[in-house]
């Protein structure tokens, strides 16, 4: 029987684990919390739980040895160690992260060791790949170009638990999250390079009525521009991949982020209050911090963002836990405390694709594809939809179905394919819609 080994334990861990135990593989999970494998087990004779430090890598080298996969769910800064022990002992290796530079340097020592290292098998990055290959394939195979591509995809509440003045709960890192909002972002338009900076990365957000959900917002998401070459699309004139939001998101993280909320810099909070942090952001005295803010951000104070923001409680005179930290910690701290999804609530994910597509004939067509994906009574949608990708390419590379060699991320049809076919069968399927006019792009 295969052993697989699994690095953390952490909030989508359980769909891949419950699917590794059903299917018979051996399965090892070595984390920090033993205890939180032992849950993920649950006595299943096939599971082991091993408690492990990210640092001992001693111990790390010892548990590779011993198994046929590792599938690594730690933070992607540890995944380049993990690969290089991966290919030093001729071991198969599995994440849903983003390829680093540092990862892609790996490409030809992997092949050399004859093994797959295979990233971005989740849901964003992963099945949006998979998804977009899938049409991008078919259009190129009928002699069809891609004139213009959205990707845009979301980690939501369900529309009855986004109850809050953000419109939104997380299902998974609140800081992951708000780091993402830190960064700038880079797309194509009509040919043309749109650089975004992170100071204007939530204004002017793209509204798009999603069927079922309603009105939504998207901003852009990081580097769009290099999946021009990723995709083989060299015809392209449009190229977005952006983020989902409810309405009421981009409006309130932008006005955090105008008076430095969610900066990286060092401060004291030493005896300091919340409202004494947000007033020392904007060079005000905490007196009427509700509206010194309002002025400084030049809004209303019952205006959207400043509800937000008083309801999180950036004005409030309570005492800050923590003597030390950024205004990041302090924002995302708090995220933590009030906007985690309850247990036993729905969350969703939605997806889609739209495409321009200039047939072979010169004629144009809109096709246009969608996810929407809740959670079951087992599991949240972001564990589903990030962890079964992963555990079907686990599945395929141990028996044989993939074979490829080096570092990949799932955009060859030989490892989406299949992983599509079997996500159809568990009841995740984008809906496509293919011929519709081309007014009906999206701008």
């Amino acid at each position: 029987m295969k052993k697989i080994l699994l690095l953390g334990s952490g909030m989508v861990a359980k769909p891949l684990v419950d699917y590794l135990l059903e299917h018979k593989f051996n399965l090892t999970i070595a984390t920090r919390t033993k205890s939180k494998a032992e849950k993920l087990i649950r006595n299943r004779n096939n599971g082991t739980a091993i408690a492990w430090n990210i640092e001992d890598t001693v111990a790390l080298e010892g548990f590779i040895v011993e198994h046929d996969l590792v599938v690594s769910l730690l933070p992607y800064t540890h995944h380049v160690t993990v690969a290089k022990l991966c290919i030093k002992y001729k071991k198969n290796m599995v994440t849903t992260s983003y390829v680093s530079p540092q990862m892609e340097e790996l490409d030809s020592v992997a092949k050399k060791s004859g093994i797959i290292i295979l990233n971005e098998i989740g849901v964003d990055p992963g099945y949006d790949h998979m998804t977009a290959m899938s049409i991008i394939d078919k259009v190129h195979s009928e002699g069809g170009k891609i004139k213009e591509f959205y990707s845009l995809c979301g980690a939501l509440a369900a529309p009855e638990h986004a109850d809050n003045p953000f419109k939104y709960k997380f299902s998974w890192s609140p800081k992951g999250v708000v780091m993402a909002g830190n960064n700038g972002a880079k797309y194509l338009k009509d040919r043309s390079i749109v650089e975004i900076s992170t100071k204007n990365l939530f204004k002017n957000p793209l509204q798009i009525e999603f069927p079922e959900v309603g009105l939504m917002e998207v901003y852009p998401n990081r580097d769009s521009l290099s999946y021009i070459d990723i995709y083989k699309l060299p015809e392209i004139e449009t190229m977005y991949r952006g983020t989902f939001r409810y309405p009421n998101w981009c409006e309130s993280m932008d006005a955090i982020k105008a008076i430095n909320m969610v900066s990286y810099e060092k401060l004291n909070f030493e005896g300091k209050t919340y409202a004494d942090v947000t007033a020392l952001q904007i060079g005000e005295k905490a007196d009427n911090i509700k509206e010194q803010v309002a002025l400084k951000l030049g809004i209303q104070t019952d205006s959207l963002a400043i509800e937000s923001m008083e309801w999180l409680g950036l004005f409030s005179n309570r005492k800050i836990p923590i003597k030390e930290g950024s205004t990041f910690d302090l924002t995302s701290d708090l995220m933590l405390e009030k906007m985690m999804l309850p247990e036993n609530s729905r969350d969703m994910v939605i997806m889609m694709h739209s495409f321009l597509v200039e047939k072979s004939d010169g004629s144009k067509e809109v096709i246009k594809s969608r996810l929407l994906d809740f959670a079951t009574d087992k599991d949240t949608s972001i564990a589903r939809t990030v962890a079964l990708p992963a555990a079907i390419a686990v599945e395929m590379i141990l028996k044989g179905e993939i074979n490829e060699t080096g570092v990949h991320i799932p955009v060859k049809k030989s490892i989406y394919k299949p992983v599509l076919q079997k996500l159809r069968q568990m009841g995740i399927e984008m809906e496509e819609e293919f011929g519709l006019p081309a007014n009906e792009k999206l701008n």
